[in-house]
């Protein structure tokens, strides 16, 4: 993607557990009537404009506000591949970001055309998406299963809002077998937009990473990870068939169900690498299970 005037260098990003913003102590009862204090993940109104045009309110944790925004606009097609955005701003108090750019927009006709995704918190998609991957060629990058295995292993014991508070997705940026970016939110869609977003702030190359999310890979993360340029999308989740057809024709390498020992590949499957030693893995720990685990999923 293109310039972002005065990019500083890119920083590994991991998620932020202790940052009391994010969370909130919640009063109740258990099981057998005893009181307990939760804590859970505050979720809060964000409303992006483009420019002077309204374009969505998000429901998000508000923690990377300016890599949303970036990443939801690039992701929806409606920042191009030539555009320079000059001006990023965020009111924290009004829960408003604004993202400004050289060239003039207007997306009425775009923003009449929105389908609701199946992403939670209720993901929307404008218009031409599916167009959008027409144009997109993504390299035939190949996947050792050694970086699938430390990657995972990686994610699964690194702290987390999830593994603090739960209710919440989590999307990595990984580069062979190493998390450089972990986004966190209420939404699986909104973490990977924020991934977007850091990438394209930061002029990352996606043509040698891994996307990896803890939710369904549907139509939805297909196609954003399509957009993004990135080879590589892992899921501990399952699939929807819509999503793995899309996958097929894109040439994106789909790879799901990934906890513990097991995986299953339903896209670019002549792309893995067998070099790691399964002897050597161990099953997931039952503290870094998510619903899906647990469901059988």
């Amino acid at each position: 993607m293109q310039q972002m005037k005065n990019r500083p260098n890119p920083a590994i990003v991991m998620p932020s557990p202790d940052d009391s913003r994010l969370t909130e102590q919640v009063s109740g009862i258990d099981h057998t009537g005893a009181a307990i204090q939760v804590r859970v993940p505050v979720e809060r109104p964000l409303t992006l404009y483009l420019n002077a045009q309204e374009i969505v309110t998000m429901m998000t944790i508000s923690d990377y506000p300016e890599y949303l925004a970036l990443g939801y606009l690039l992701n929806q097609n409606m920042l191009k591949s030539d555009d320079v955005v000059t001006e990023v701003e965020y009111d924290d108090d009004l829960q408003v970001v604004i993202v400004r750019t050289e060239r003039n927009t207007n997306y009425e006709q775009k923003l009449k055309k929105r389908t609701q995704t199946s992403g939670c918190a209720q993901g929307t998609a404008f218009g031409d998406l599916l167009e959008a991957l027409e144009d997109t060629a993504l390299p035939a990058a190949v996947l050792h299963t050694s970086w699938l295995y430390q990657m995972t292993r990686t994610i699964n014991t690194t702290p987390s809002l999830y593994l603090e508070a739960g209710a919440i997705h989590g999307c990595v940026l990984c580069r062979e077998g190493t998390p450089i970016c972990y986004m966190e939110d209420v939404g699986r869609h909104n973490a990977v937009d924020k991934i977007a977003g850091w990438m394209y702030r930061h002029g990352i190359d996606p043509a040698d990473k891994i996307l990896y999310t803890t939710g369904r890979l549907t139509s939805e993360m297909t196609i954003k990870t399509v957009r993004m340029g990135i080879p590589i999308l892992v899921s501990r989740s399952g699939f929807t068939a819509w999503g793995v057809d899309l996958a097929r024709q894109a040439g994106l390498t789909l790879v799901g169900r990934a906890r513990g020992k097991r995986f299953a590949v339903l896209s670019g499957e002549d792309r893995i690498v067998f070099d790691q030693d399964l002897a050597s893995v161990d099953e997931e720990a039952p503290r870094h299970r998510r619903k899906a685990a647990a469901d059988g999923e």
